[in-house]
């Protein structure tokens, strides 16, 4: 499964994987003139004054016998192959001590005694600090909390070492809290601690022989529960926190180069830092330092079977208990750093979410209050003049894609053409495929155009430059498929109106709307897919939906782009006539009080690509394309053909003209001369072909009252920049849509989440109750990998959503409906959260439960906050691609490819550190890596300690050194990790939005 499985046969290269974080390749002896940090005699430079227990000429020799307070008259340990050996020696303890080398207390008489066969009847509290005159009996503390000066003695019971070393280890441990205080403090040759600061001494006997010894100060102690007094002084657990650790190796010790093979020399110097020693009423302690916790566990080298013993007076006790009760019960655990800065984050989330919504209500409350004008619209004329648009050829240029296009070479779609409309009239403009009636009409409608126009659009009686409400109406129906038709004129009333009009105004606008396009039978029913996979209204009603979401707008200007295009002559009909009633009549105004009434006439400007002849006579006035250029443009009827037949009876080019016969379609004479005479000459600027006014532009008045197109499109989209409903409003409104789209259509949410839980059992019965062992850790890790790799690719689903939708997105923008930051963060709530955070947490609680992993609400929540953060960065990452690209083939291909690249980099298949450094930079942008570290962190944090057997050799070892063998995962990057997630939400936050605000726009 993994490389170290392969090797499973060879016991010896398993039991060197377990010890390499032991160091066991090289010797440093240091040598020194006192042991065990013994520090040279004042009096007498020859002799070392030594720790309690410790004696000779250089503090080498364990006491034999004896008590703490014979100080350097003690009898020693005599040497037994070059080591002083307690073992061999014979030792025994007298009554009332214990503990290996008889130092430790168990009984206040054997202090007692043991302190009056040294100094008599002298006080015991002479010359301690502030002591005399109070109780002076000595007792014995056995519980882990010091008051003085503490003797421990545990049993180190851990099967791997035991496999190394098989007979007995004891770790002595003298805690000075207060050298002063202890009735040692003026025992002969004896060294409490130096400078009389707080401080550890420590001794590792390995079969009664001394292997290393330690020291650390300055400490702290930290008590717990609850305490008592009397002679076993404090029952409370005891913390110990020290610095400046220091150990040395006693040269050719067994574990010190006795046995080759395990010389730890290296690894026990290089213990530095910070010690813990914490110990419990249950006779347990744990030895924590960095590199002994990666080693053993988060709680260190677990001793057994600990006896505590400290001679210390009951003034002490009594003087310095009630301080050391108050500070064991009212602390609380110190938050982290990391913990600490992650608050800080979410505090600032949270309140810069707050003052959002608080300016956003503001904005909204005084939009509100803001006097409503409910005055008269329409009666606006539309007149263009000399309008050419150019489409640049496509080059062969490698530089075309970077350099700004020309007009030399490009495909020319109008030609100088020229035209008007009145307010009140309804105009059809008629021409062949290709002749350029759509792009006409969106240049009239200010639509974003990628080629280059020139000419002048003006608005009469607008000055030049202003532009009045200008509806489109758009060839195609994008409508929202799961409201219902009074929903989605709702819903643009909502966006499109001033906040100022109450909802009821706004609904009754709405229902005239409804009225005037005869919608009132179909007003409840779902619009359904306009392209026919899905039920819902037909497509002539479609059309007139299309056309009531502009209405509601209150337009002075009407264009549609072939609103009859795919319709039967009477859902044709139907249409063209409910525009002349517009154009004639005008819409509905709602006033502040809700009373309507008739506005001015509309100019009412359609596309019409071959009307029927019943459907052509509609029409006031009609303009002839061909090419690009005008061939006619003045009242409709037969004056067309009338016009026409003058210049074939004029002759020259009019003469090729077809004649027109009594009874035939005009609108089809008229095509017929655009596509079979496309050489007869643009209609004149001045002609007046029947009499009627002309209803060109003279070039006096584009000269005063013209304006570039150009120009005018910039100048319209900067003063449409002003959406007409505040942030907060589009927020709300666009949150209703999708909570209505998402009840009626529960498909895509029941499917997320019935995968999830289908997913979820699957994949926690593939891992089910992963045990302790190797093998079981890469189980872990391996479930951990697989719920990563599900979520990236079932975030695609978030891709498709994105590229579905995204029609909708560009009409509505289009039309000013919304911001698209109003927009993304809709999606984001409905679909982030339905569709994304609750199937992952759905899945991953199923698995992290029957997987075993770390079964406690810390590390479980912990779990959950970084899943949901890598579920945010794939969300957000398949959004960017959707956006980005308006072909969803490639998004979903280049979102798949990125899924493999971060499986491949992780570090789950591939050992990071093995990476080929030209490719090894490539982890530093997989979020998968920093996922995957971060939840292996939080596992092996919970104490994942590994049991298993190699080739018969015991291990028991921390999953930490497991974890940095296999994955070259570091034990202190979990906030790195998160901090990192969170930039890559940022980063990739902020590219959605600039691609939405930059390239996600209606260009035609």
């Amino acid at each position: 499964m993994m490389p170290l499985l392969v090797a499973q046969n060879h016991g010896l290269y398993h039991l060197s994987c377990v010890l390499l974080v032991l160091s066991i390749l090289s010797v440093n002896v240091i040598g020194q003139a006192c042991m065990n940090y013994g520090e040279t005699s004042p009096s007498n430079p020859s002799s070392c004054l030594c720790p309690p227990g410790f004696g000779g000429a250089t503090c080498a020799q364990p006491g034999c016998g004896g008590t703490i307070f014979d100080g350097s008259h003690r009898s020693l340990a005599q040497a037994s192959s070059g080591f002083a050996n307690l073992t061999a020696s014979d030792c025994t303890c007298g009554s009332g001590w214990g503990g290996v080398g008889c130092n430790v207390c168990t009984t206040s008489s054997a202090c007692q005694v043991g302190y009056a066969a040294v100094n008599g009847n002298a006080s015991t509290t002479s010359g301690l600090d502030g002591q005399v005159g109070l109780n002076d009996t000595i007792v014995c503390n056995t519980a882990p909390a010091v008051w003085a000066a503490g003797e421990l003695s545990c049993q180190v019971n851990n099967p791997t070492l035991e496999a190394l070393y098989p007979l007995g280890s004891t770790l002595n441990i003298l805690r000075t809290l207060n050298g002063s205080l202890s009735p040692l403090h003026n025992t002969s040759g004896t060294l409490l601690s130096p400078s009389t600061s707080s401080s550890i001494y420590a001794q590792l006997m390995y079969a009664g022989v001394e292997q290393f010894f330690c020291t650390a100060s300055p400490c702290t102690q930290t008590l717990s529960n609850s305490t008592t007094t009397g002679s076993s002084g404090n029952t409370a657990s005891s913390t110990w926190t020290c610095q400046n650790l220091s150990c040395s190796c006693i040269k050719n010790a067994t574990f010190c180069g006795g046995v080759p093979v395990s010389n730890l020399t290296t690894t026990i110097s290089g213990l530095t830092g910070t010690l813990v020693v914490a110990c419990d009423s249950t006779n347990t302690c744990h030895f924590q330092q960095d590199t002994i916790n990666s080693v053993f566990g988060s709680q260190g080298l677990s001793m057994e079977g600990c006896v505590f013993g400290e001679c210390v007076t009951q003034a002490v006790i009594d003087t310095t208990n009630a301080t050391s009760s108050a500070a064991a019960t009212s602390g609380g655990t110190e938050l982290s750093g990391g913990v600490i800065a992650g608050l800080v984050i979410v505090g600032a989330i949270i309140a810069f979410g707050l003052a959002f919504i608080a300016w956003g209500w503001y904005v909204q409350r005084a939009a509100k209050k803001l006097p409503f004008n409910g005055g008269q619209s329409g009666g606006i004329s539309v007149r263009w003049s000399d309008i050419s648009y150019i489409v640049q050829s496509p080059k062969s240029s490698p530089y075309s894609l970077i350099s700004k296009s020309s007009i030399r070479g490009g495909k020319i779609i109008l030609d100088s053409v020229s035209g008007n409309i009145e307010s009140g009239q309804l105009m059809a403009i008629l021409g062949p495929s290709g002749a350029g009636k759509t792009t006409l009409v969106e240049l009239i409608a200010g639509k974003t155009k990628s080629g280059q126009c020139t000419g002048s659009i003006t608005f009469p009686p607008y000055a030049p430059g202003r532009r009045p409400r200008v509806a489109f109406v758009p060839q195609s129906d994008i409508l929202p498929s799961m409201l219902t038709v009074r929903e989605a004129l709702t819903f643009a009333a909502s966006l499109r109106l001033p906040e100022s009009l109450p909802a009821s105004s706004k609904a009754e606008l709405v229902s005239t709307v409804i009225s005037k396009l005869g919608l009132d039978g179909i007003a409840e029913t779902r619009i359904g897919a306009t392209d026919g996979t899905g039920r819902g209204i037909s497509g002539g009603e479609a059309r007139r939906v299309s056309i009531g979401l502009e209405l509601v707008s209150c337009p002075d200007v009407l264009v549609c782009d072939e609103p009859t295009s795919g319709l039967d002559s009477v859902s044709a009909f139907r249409i063209v006539k409910v525009l002349k009633e517009l154009a004639r009549e005008g819409g509905v105004t709602v006033s502040h009080q809700g009373s309507h009434g008739h506005r001015k006439g509309v100019a009412v400007i359609c596309s019409v690509h071959q009307p029927s002849s019943r459907l052509y006579h509609t029409f006031d006035s009609v303009y002839l394309l061909s090419n690009g250029r005008t061939l006619y443009s003045g009242p409709g009827g037969l004056a067309p053909t009338q016009y026409f037949k003058h210049m074939r009876e004029g002759g020259g080019a009019g003469a090729d003209i077809l004649p027109y016969e009594e009874g035939y379609n005009v609108a089809d004479y008229l095509l017929d001369i655009a596509s079979e005479s496309p050489d007869i000459s643009s209609m004149p600027l001045d002609n007046n072909a029947v009499g009627e006014v002309t209803l060109s532009v003279r070039s006096e008045e584009k000269a005063d009252r013209g304006e570039d197109v150009e120009a005018l499109l910039s100048k319209q989209n900067l003063a449409q920049g002003m959406y007409v409903a505040t942030f907060l409003t589009q927020l709300q409104v666009l949150c209703g849509r999708e909570w209505k789209v998402l009840k009626r259509d529960k498909t895509l949410f029941v499917a997320h989440v019935c995968v999830a839980c289908v997913l979820g059992i699957f994949c926690g019965g593939l891992y089910y109750q992963a045990n302790l062992t190797i093998a079981g850790f890469q189980a872990r890790i391996g479930c951990i990998f697989f719920m990563g790799s599900l979520i990236a690719f079932s975030s695609l689903s978030a891709l498709y959503n994105i590229v579905e939708i995204r029609p909708l997105f560009l009409r509505e923008r289009s039309n000013w409906y919304y911001s698209p930051t109003a927009w993304l963060l809709s999606r984001l709530i409905f679909d982030v959260i339905p569709l994304r955070i609750i199937p992952t947490i759905t899945v991953c609680t199923i698995t992290y439960w029957m997987a075993g992993l770390a079964n406690d609400a810390v590390h479980f929540f912990k779990f959950i906050f970084v899943i949901v953060l890598y579920t945010l960065v794939m969300t957000l990452f398949n959004f960017l691609l959707g956006t980005l690209f308006r072909n969803g083939g490639i998004a979903i291909l280049l979102s798949a490819l990125s899924a493999l690249y971060q499986m491949t980099f992780a570090g789950f298949f591939v050992h990071l550190a093995s990476i080929p450094p030209i490719l090894r930079w490539l982890q530093w942008l997989c979020p998968l890596k920093y996922t995957l570290e971060a939840i292996s962190i939080n596992e092996v944090g919970s104490g994942l300690m590994i049991n298993d057997t190699l080739q018969g050799v015991p291990v028991n070892i921390s999953a930490t050194l497991i974890m940095q063998l296999l994955f070259g995962f570091g034990l202190n990057n979990y906030y790195r990790d998160i901090l990192v997630l969170f930039s890559f939400i940022a980063v990739f936050g902020v590219a959605v939005v600039a691609v939405v605000w930059l390239r996600v726009r209606e260009r035609r």
